[in-house]
């Protein structure tokens, strides 16, 4: 059988026995908006909850866009300029709009990469374009701590605008439930100390911080009390379809557009996992997310729900970056020279997370109940050490291996890797 998982920017193609019972796990098929341009634009005149863009921005001096950083693939060309053309219409001059990439602890999003992630020329130049700096103290101002003590900084541009807009992505995510909506603010342009608190080990070891859990989600929860910190805010919550095409869109008062867009995204994206496998074959979901091994955990993560304890789980992810910052690489570090089991239980003592730390954890999870095999080019030896996982040369030799010694030749395979919200039939404790 011919397959092909989403990896870089061009995918890769893999043949598979065909005596091997081969089932393909991924989301159903999701009506695509054939004229995505005209029906933002529509969307943001004509919205269903809200009052139109325009009629929000009248009389305000001042408006705030967060985007993500380029980690996800939010169609920020076919977004932003409809949003700020009609901010001018409305009298907010364009060197008072500010476009703020959202950027939690990760690096600056600048040069070409910046380019790349407006996806756009046509801003107008007195537009600014500013990215979040996390440990910069006076870019930021204090709100009110959490109902469970988490201090609460957020960056001052967004918190003082007299218009606050979000744009985000609406997909699974491994500890927040879903990416998009609140999430962009928290973390996304919260002072270190929130997000070092946010990612506090005792929190994202939490049954329900995990993929597809909103409900009693403690980190849900507490990213939705910093957004209603904030007042009024409005923001376009997005959901694409594998060929990164609009399938859905909602403009209006974020947390209700955001959960908007999580129905959606339910419908078509949750599958429901019938029986557990010994091999579940993945990816990281292709660019941007494969970029870097950091992101490529969240594959491990997505697989959890179809391998069977003991199974093993096998990531292909091009990780033409390397292995993500010099904090994480100091987390790897730590659960390579320790141990799986040594570095889990030192970790949940300290009562907040080191910076990038919640990646490894979120690994261990996944070690924890399958054996994880990496297919990863980008990475040389050094790096492919610090996995902390097997990394192998050639993925279909070593799948084939498995399966032979195994002896169970039933395979899950699930293209879009962490893109697709795997369900199990009977919720059962070893999948969360």
């Amino acid at each position: 059988m011919d397959i092909t998982l989403n990896f870089g920017c061009d995918g890769l193609a893999l043949s598979l026995p065909d005596a091997w019972t081969v089932d393909v796990l991924e989301k159903h098929p999701m009506p695509v908006i054939e004229q995505p341009q005209s029906h933002i634009e529509q969307l943001l005149d004509h919205p269903s909850a809200s009052l139109p863009l325009k009629a929000l921005a009248r009389g305000k001096r001042s408006a705030c866009i967060l985007i993500c950083d380029d980690t996800r693939p939010v169609p920020n060309g076919l977004l932003l300029p409809p949003m700020i053309r009609r901010l001018l219409d409305a009298g907010i001059a364009a060197e008072e709009i500010d476009i703020l990439v959202a950027t939690g602890l990760h690096g600056p999003v600048e040069g070409s990469r910046l380019d790349a992630l407006l996806g756009t020329k046509e801003l107008p130049e007195k537009v600014k374009i500013s990215n979040h700096y996390a440990r910069s103290d006076e870019d930021h101002v204090p709100l009110q701590p959490t109902s469970s003590g988490i201090p609460v900084c957020l960056d001052r541009r967004f918190v003082e605008a007299d218009l606050k807009l979000v744009t985000g992505l609406v997909e699974p995510h491994f500890m927040a439930g879903y990416s998009g909506g609140r999430k962009v603010i928290a973390p996304g342009i919260c002072h270190e100390k929130t997000i070092r608190q946010l990612h506090a080990p005792i929190l994202l070891d939490h049954p329900r911080a995990s993929l597809g859990c909103l409900e009693n989600n403690p980190l849900h929860e507490a990213q939705l009390e910093i957004l209603h910190q904030l007042g009024d805010v409005y923001g376009i919550s997005v959901v694409l379809n594998e060929q990164r095409q609009l399938c859905f869109a909602d403009f209006g008062a974020l947390e209700q557009g955001h959960a908007r867009a999580v129905e959606f995204f339910r419908s078509y994206g949750e599958i429901t996992v019938e029986k557990s496998y010994s091999t579940v074959l993945t990816s990281s979901a292709g660019d941007p997310l494969d970029r870097t091994y950091y992101q490529t955990v969240k594959a491990m993560v997505g697989a959890m729900a179809a391998v069977r304890p003991g199974g093993k789980i096998f990531v292909a992810s091009a990780c033409g970056e390397g292995v993500g910052s010099a904090d994480y690489i100091e987390a790897q570090k730590l659960l390579v020279n320790k141990g799986l089991y040594k570095f889990h239980r030192e970790m949940l003592q300290r009562p907040r997370a080191k910076i990038d730390e919640w990646q490894t954890q979120e690994q261990v999870k996944a070690m924890q109940k399958a054996d994880v095999v990496l297919y990863a080019p980008g990475l040389d030896e050094s790096q492919a050490r610090l996995t902390g996982v097997e990394v192998v040369e050639d993925l279909e030799a070593a799948v084939a291996s498995w399966v032979e010694q195994c002896g169970d030749e039933r395979v899950a395979v699930v293209p879009e890797g962490p893109y697709v919200l795997l369900q199990p039939a009977v919720s059962t404790g070893e999948n969360r």
